[in-house]
């Protein structure tokens, strides 16, 4: 276990492998509600295996990492985190990889200035428009009153394929799990503070290669036209689809995963 201390009320748990010679090195940033744990397994192996490392770590909020209560764990305390671990533990030849609103997180870091030599986006890309705004805040009203296990099993049907759903259900749709979160509990003020991030973003300003990863079975993010819109304002671009597979890429089909990203930092060399 290593943790970045930020003061006596604040550190980050972070894990760090290396990469070998001139390997690079990924740096994996959550999702909301996720953990390192949704990397450093199989797809760490992978990427070990390859000669690259990886870094993964838990925002301020998630489990391991400590937070003061009386911060808001916004868009901008986030990405500053990101940008200080990159910092304080000297890191180079990274590429960001990042899922769901851990992709624009990762985009924001580039905007200020964190040198990477690539982007990773999994199920990212989505246009600020009523349609988000409202989804956005019903997860954290639906987060309120139920917990996580709550709005879990609300997404999941919704947002992973058929498969990952036979593998989760045994966990799932238990009422008993359903207890809101309280006001002042990390993952609950993630969920609010992520109500700060705009997605207004300039795709097209962004001047580093990109990988755009998206899930078919993601029927709450996935919309077709406004993806098509977004890549195509790319500088330099290559896309994934994932016809099996939906928002949660990483745990539906890790070892697949890895090798792609594999790929993707060997095309960078």
């Amino acid at each position: 276990m290593s943790f970045l201390k930020i003061d006596e009320l604040n550190e980050i748990y972070y894990e760090f492998i290396g990469p070998k010679d001139n390997g690079y090195t990924f740096v994996f940033v959550n999702a909301l509600t996720g953990n390192t744990t949704a990397w450093n397994g199989e797809i760490g192996e992978k990427i070990i295996e390859d000669g690259n490392g990886f870094l993964t770590y838990n925002f301020r909020g998630q489990d391991k990492s400590k937070f003061d209560g009386k911060l808001n764990l916004d868009t901008d305390l986030i990405v500053s985190d990101l940008c200080l671990l990159i910092e304080k533990l000297k890191l180079s030849n990274i590429i960001l990889v990042g899922l769901s609103i851990g992709g624009l997180y990762a985009t924001l870091a580039v905007e200020k200035g964190i040198k990477s030599q690539g982007l990773v986006l999994i199920n990212t890309l989505r246009k600020n428009n009523t349609r988000l705004k409202w989804i956005n805040q019903t997860m954290v009203n639906v987060a309120r009153y139920g917990g996580t296990a709550l709005l879990m099993d609300m997404n999941m049907p919704v947002i992973a394929s058929p498969s990952f759903l036979e593998k989760m259900k045994s966990n799932a749709l238990n009422p008993s799990n359903y207890r809101g979160l309280e006001k002042n509990s990390g993952i609950f003020k993630l969920m609010e503070g992520s109500l700060t991030a705009n997605w207004d973003i300039d795709w097209s300003k962004i001047d580093v290669p990109v990988l755009v990863m998206t899930g078919h079975h993601d029927k709450v993010f996935r919309i077709s036209d406004d993806i098509d819109d977004i890549v195509n304002s790319m500088k330099n671009v290559q896309r994934l689809e994932f016809t099996d597979c939906g928002h949660l890429i990483p745990l539906e089909r890790p070892i697949e995963f890895a090798v792609h990203l594999n790929k993707f930092a060997k095309k960078l060399t």
